[in-house]
């Protein structure tokens, strides 16, 4: 995905990409003599100005989530953003409230929402941006230890005379790398502002606890072009709202474990210096801007092929499926036989689903994660058989703990498991389960007991 920030590519035979591997960035330190001792000095001295204003925040984290913020209000003026007015406000609570009335019949797990509320596009941003620092910060270490040990940090091979003059280069590459993450981060969160419906579009817990939104501009583009009644298409989006609230508020383990699920795949991902090696190796180390404009460019994240890495991924691909497939077959089951449209607009959300809407681009521009369309199918399709043989008692009892969830097998093979022994789950377990730990938290945040967050061990 060439025109995301943080999209996947795979590495070139040659990984050093034209630089050595001793000296990256092509400056002569490596395996031939020490280089221009005078030069290189004279390159820190103006990298420092350059770096004077950039960067995190002391003790904040590689990010500077101010600076995120910033650019990402930015990017949702530029495309307007009209304040909220009284009249959608009250159409969007009393569609979010309805949603919750007719939920009841087409799940056993209670209402979520406390706080029904209408957003504006900036006003998601400030909403949500304390989950999105969660999940990117882990990517962002990543992507600064590498860059600070490729210039001779952790693990590097500079040569011991140029150690104790690479250090400060070395804190301000990381520094500029920060701005980097922080720089593309806001614009990926300023465009994803410009297309969401709701709080929780893409299946993340973004909202507060409590909170169910709607934001009407994001309702708004998304009726374009479908011929169908406002309020039968804002009930539908509220119906998919509520019954994302329902499970984060009633599945203790589910919110922590969808956001160690990302952290733990962002853990995987390798950052390729390759392009980068290229832009620096024949730079003028005299001209600042000119190696502001190199460390400038995209970066590329490319997911390591290890068993690690492949179970991260199925995890939280499995995790995010099986929330929108169950997602889906509730609001269909509750909507039927009420609202005239639901089939026409359930296939306007898989048409844009498949066409690559927020949750995909998110995922692919901010994680370097993309997901398939047919893992989503898959779970919904199960989710449906499941409640068509067993009802949705049982179906929704599953939720009670992660062992007891379908895995990535059973969704391509869900004969197995729709079809075993009839089981019997106690439904108080959904508020009993204790939650495994939040990212950033010491100890297990695997799961419960032992098991890793989607009933996968």
């Amino acid at each position: 995905m060439g025109d995301t920030p943080f999209g996947f590519n795979r590495p070139s035979d040659d990984e050093g990409g034209g630089g050595s591997g001793n000296d990256p960035f092509g400056m002569g330190f490596g395996s031939g003599g020490p280089g221009d001792m005078n030069q290189f000095a004279a390159m820190l001295r103006q990298f420092a100005d350059m770096l004077s204003n950039t960067g995190s925040s002391p003790g904040s984290g590689p990010v500077n989530w101010e600076m995120v913020k910033n650019i990402a209000r930015h990017v949702v003026v530029e495309g307007g953003d009209p304040s909220v007015v009284a009249a959608e406000r009250t159409r969007v609570t009393e569609a979010l409230r309805l949603a919750d009335l007719w939920l009841d019949e087409g799940t056993v797990l209670p209402a979520g929402i406390i706080t029904p509320q209408a957003w504006s596009r900036s006003e998601w941003l400030e909403a949500t941006l304390p989950v999105w620092e969660k999940l990117v910060d882990p990517i962002a270490e990543r992507m600064v230890d590498t860059m600070g040990g490729a210039m001779g940090g952790p693990g590097g091979e500079l040569p011991p005379e140029m150690a104790a003059m690479a250090g400060p280069l070395i804190g301000m590459v990381r520094q500029m790398s920060g701005a980097m993450v922080g720089g593309q981060a806001g614009q990926a969160l300023g465009a994803l502002a410009k297309e969401v419906i709701g709080s929780a579009d893409i299946g993340l817990p973004l909202a507060p606890d409590g909170v169910g939104a709607l934001l009407p501009a994001g309702v708004a583009a998304f009726s374009e072009g479908l011929e169908l009644p406002a309020d039968e298409i804002r009930l539908y989006l509220g119906l998919r709202e509520a019954a994302h609230q329902r499970l984060f508020a009633h599945v203790p383990w589910l919110r922590p474990a969808l956001l160690s699920a990302v952290e733990d795949y962002a853990r995987g991902i390798r950052v390729d210096l390759s392009g980068l090696e290229e832009k620096i190796a024949g730079l003028d180390l005299s001209n600042p801007q000119a190696i502001q404009d190199a460390l400038g460019g995209e970066i590329q994240l490319t997911p390591e092929e290890t068993p690690e890495q492949k179970l991260a991924l199925s995890r939280l691909e499995t995790l995010l499926a099986l929330v929108e497939g169950w997602v889906g077959t509730v609001v269909a089951a509750s909507a039927e036989n009420r609202l005239p449209s639901a089939a026409s607009l359930a296939e306007a959300v898989r048409r844009r689903r498949a066409t690559g809407g927020p949750a995909e681009r998110t995922f692919a521009t901010l994680v370097g994660l993309e997901l398939r369309p047919r893992r989503l199918r898959e779970a919904e399709t199960l989710w449906r058989s499941l409640t068509e043989l067993r009802g949705a008692e049982e179906r929704d009892a599953l939720w009670a703990h992660p062992d007891l969830l379908p895995t990535a097998d059973d969704l391509e093979n869900p004969d197995l498991f729709l079809h075993a022994k009839e089981l019997e789950f106690d439904l108080s377990q959904l508020e009993d389960t204790p939650a495994p730990k939040e990212p950033g938290d010491t100890g297990d945040t695997d799961g419960t007991d032992g098991t890793d967050g989607t009933g996968e061990k």
